[in-house]
């Protein structure tokens, strides 16, 4: 299911491959972000023109799709090879969208803070309610339940060739005793999983692969609490999860991942800048998913080797050049011009913006995966720090 085939003598980087029923992902890898099941204006010939490697879904917003197709467990697999093409799919287990529920607006926190963060007593969970079992929560006026059964059984159905155990995940403001309470329910809940998930798979032909979520917060004790007892199940992989501040990463990383298997993959859940995606493949992480290349092509910034362009800015009203000489995507082998970029995306007509957002789309997701290319080169070829150093001097957060 996944070969380690070489590791960096200087670091925990390591190259890999990840053998799914739909493909084999060639690791370090960006997973990129199809809420939905589809990325919005691009077809599944314009992702392949990307080089994508793997998709992941969001199983709480495909819920509906689930029960809307409750007798037939092909359709939305079919649906979502029309949208992405053959390749390999993650589900996350739909808990991060309904703890995201939890808190009134003033209160939430998301996947990162800036600065320090410091453990907030009077941060509650008013909106919804967790039990032994699940979250109880109301959405769209109606009330709901999610827990680990339910979980497992919509990713089954879904289809997705790797799927995520159901867990209780913090925020950098929760306290240590909250942190306990969240890593006890974790550990119950995935053994649950893992017996639902045998369950399921007794008659798929495909077998589904079945990640355990590692937490623990922001406490070192926890997080290798959490690691060795996630580690020590029989899962497929390991993510890693949780919220942090951006200083934070790397810390947890060298805490967690010493006490996970080495020969099985581990993914970080919810993270992808570029500074990220190295501090995370030099500790030892294979996958990781981020909505950053996509949410920001479409607001117009386009990544290039020598940092970021926003290409609504004025001054590309005029530029005539290609968003990135020497690019191998679509959009700059084509050669759209900045201006003619700026020119859509900026446009008010539905239609055009469309067009915009689907060259800054191909751009960006070109751009990712060419980057992961490039490391995996420098892996293979024992250059990883000095690829990172080079890297890194374009892009500070």
């Amino acid at each position: 299911m996944f070969e380690v085939l070489k590791k960096d003598k200087r670091t925990k980087a390591r190259l890999g491959l990840l053998k799914t029923p739909h493909g084999i992902i060639k690791t370090p890898s960006y997973v990129f972000v199809g809420t939905y099941g589809r990325i919005l204006h691009l077809s599944r010939n314009d992702i392949k023109n990307t080089k994508t490697q793997v998709i992941i879904s969001n199983t709480f917003h495909l819920w509906d799709k689930v029960e809307s197709y409750k007798n037939s467990k092909s359709v939305i697999r079919n649906e979502l090879t029309r949208n992405f093409g053959k390749l390999p799919i993650m589900t996350d287990s739909g808990g991060f969208q309904v703890l995201s529920l939890a808190f009134s607006d003033k209160n939430k926190v998301g996947k990162f803070m800036t600065g320090e963060a410091k453990a907030d007593k009077s941060y509650k969970r008013s909106k919804i309610k967790i039990t032994e079992k699940g979250v109880h929560f109301l959405f769209n006026g109606k009330k709901m339940f999610l827990g680990p059964e339910l979980s497992m059984k919509l990713q089954e159905k879904i289809g997705a060739d790797i799927l995520f155990a159901f867990d209780h995940i913090t925020s950098p403001l929760d306290t240590y005793k909250y942190n306990q309470k969240a890593l006890r329910l974790t550990n119950k809940w995935a053994k649950i999983c893992l017996k639902e998930h045998a369950t399921n798979q007794k008659n798929r032909a495909n077998k589904q692969i079945l990640f355990g979520i590692v937490q623990g917060g922001l406490f070192k004790d926890l997080r290798i609490q959490s690691a060795k007892s996630i580690g020590s199940m029989p899962f497929d992989g390991f993510g890693i999860g949780g919220s942090y501040t951006k200083k934070q990463i790397a810390k947890v990383l060298k805490w967690i991942i010493p006490h996970l298997p080495e020969e099985k993959p581990r993914h970080l859940l919810g993270v992808g800048k570029v500074e990220d995606i190295f501090e995370a493949i030099e500790n030892g992480v294979d996958t990781f998913d981020c909505v950053i290349p996509t949410r920001e092509a479409r607001h117009g910034r386009l990544y290039t080797k020598t940092g970021y362009i926003d290409i609504r800015r004025g001054y590309y009203s005029k530029d005539k050049k290609i968003t990135e000489t020497g690019c191998g995507c679509f959009t700059c082998t084509k050669k759209i011009s900045r201006a003619k970029i700026r020119e859509l995306i900026k446009s008010k007509d539905r239609i055009l913006n469309a067009q915009g957002q689907r060259w800054c789309l191909m751009h960006n997701m070109w751009f990712f995966n060419n980057l992961l290319e490039d490391i995996r080169k420098s892996i293979a070829g024992g250059k990883f720090k000095e690829f990172k150093k080079k890297t890194l001097t374009k892009f500070k957060s």
